[in-house]
């Protein structure tokens, strides 16, 4: 028999599977701490909530449920997981027995019963600073994470740059990433303006980023409500899906130096054609460097690769060039990298000479830039 408090729930199998899948990617599976590994669930007033954390990155999931009797408790996130994976789409009933400390989870003629933990061993999360709130419609979240993430960092030992830096620069959210290698950067105008406590920018490392993509991409057409304090981004989408992020506490490279304030030379192409280009002369190029050389010369562009086991390619694309004939080496991944976030249509190169950098824009997208550092070969 089950105790009065025994809470005892039910929900359609679908929800709670996509509930628990979205949670449970910021469950970090090597973490000294067993209670990580689970996830919280809170069952009250006709909603079900999952709630899970490494400590740096915090999820939780709110959806619609019938809660007869409500309660909570913890419970292996990947085991729970993988249960649900594999069951049929169909209403799904959870009774918590606090006497066996388990969960008794019955759909149809399947039945499980998953061992517990209490409530109280899970941390204290926190979701929420409605102080300085400011909203960002979910597809503006999801340009700016897609125009800038490529080039975030992966070089743990520079920890500053393993993110995307948000700061509000006349009253616009400039969103810049930058590897020391490439640099890509867009302001986007909201109509929400209430931004000015980011006029000292933020940093809100990589899996902030994924988890905040995945917040955009399940709302579409939404809008986001974010916050800060001094240590934590807070994301919370229509009250169902919320996180708490724990920003960089490091000071973000001046990235203003690294844009050229003037430029001597304008290359413009198609930048369909320089795409495909440059996807096929990578094919020849050197697997530890990709490096491709970029010769201009009036009117057209030649790009070069040889790789010293395989042979090497050669492919010329017009191009409105009268600059002049200069030879440039690149990191061809890190140029095809920067191009995809650019728009169908004309691309341009900005550059001084073969050793500086070279800024990519695109008059389609005029809020946007990327740059690239010349490779030596």
């Amino acid at each position: 028999m089950f105790k009065e408090n025994d809470m005892h729930a039910q929900v359609s199998t679908e929800s709670i599977r996509e509930a628990i899948t979205k949670v449970t990617s910021v469950v970090d599976r090597k973490n000294t701490r067993p209670i990580l590994a689970y996830t919280l669930v809170e069952a009250k007033n006709g909603q079900i909530s999952f709630s899970a954390t490494d400590l740096e990155v915090s999820a939780k999931i709110t959806i619609e449920a019938v809660t007869e009797i409500p309660g909570s408790f913890c419970v292996n996130a990947k085991n729970f997981s993988d249960i649900l994976r594999e069951l049929p789409n169909s209403n799904l009933e959870l009774k918590l027995d606090e006497n066996e400390n388990s969960l008794k989870i019955n759909c149809g003629d399947i039945h499980f019963t998953l061992l517990i933990y209490k409530n109280e061993d899970f941390p204290q999360l926190v979701f929420q600073n409605k102080q300085n709130e400011f909203s960002i419609p979910s597809e503006k979240v999801l340009e700016i994470i897609s125009k800038t993430s490529h080039a975030i960092s992966t070089d743990e030992t520079r920890l500053f740059l393993n993110g995307i830096y948000l700061q509000e620069i006349d009253s616009k959210l400039r969103a810049v990433a930058t590897d020391g290698h490439r640099l890509s950067m867009i302001d986007t105008e909201l109509e929400d303006s209430n931004i000015d406590n980011l006029i000292n920018g933020i940093i809100v490392p990589r899996k902030g980023v994924n988890e905040l993509k995945r917040v955009a991409e399940s709302f579409p057409k939404s809008l986001i409500n974010l916050s800060v304090d001094d240590s934590f981004m807070y994301v919370n989408c229509d009250e169902k899906y919320f996180l708490s992020i724990r920003l960089i506490s490091r000071e973000y490279p001046k990235y203003q130096a690294v844009i050229p304030q003037k430029t001597s030379f304008t290359m413009t192409a198609d930048k369909a054609s320089l795409f495909d280009a440059l996807r096929r002369i990578k094919i020849m190029s050197n697997e530890k460097s990709n490096g491709v050389r970029v010769k201009l010369s009036e009117k057209e562009i030649t790009l070069m690769a040889n790789h010293p086991s395989l042979g090497d390619a050669r492919e010329t694309i017009p191009v409105d060039y009268s600059g002049k004939e200069m030879e440039i080496g690149f990191n061809a991944k890190y140029l095809i990298d920067t191009l995809a976030t650019f728009e169908e249509g004309e691309i341009q190169f900005e550059l001084n000479n073969e050793f500086s950098a070279v800024v990519i824009k695109s008059p389609n997208v005029p809020n946007m830039l990327g740059i690239i550092m010349p490779l030596k070969l």
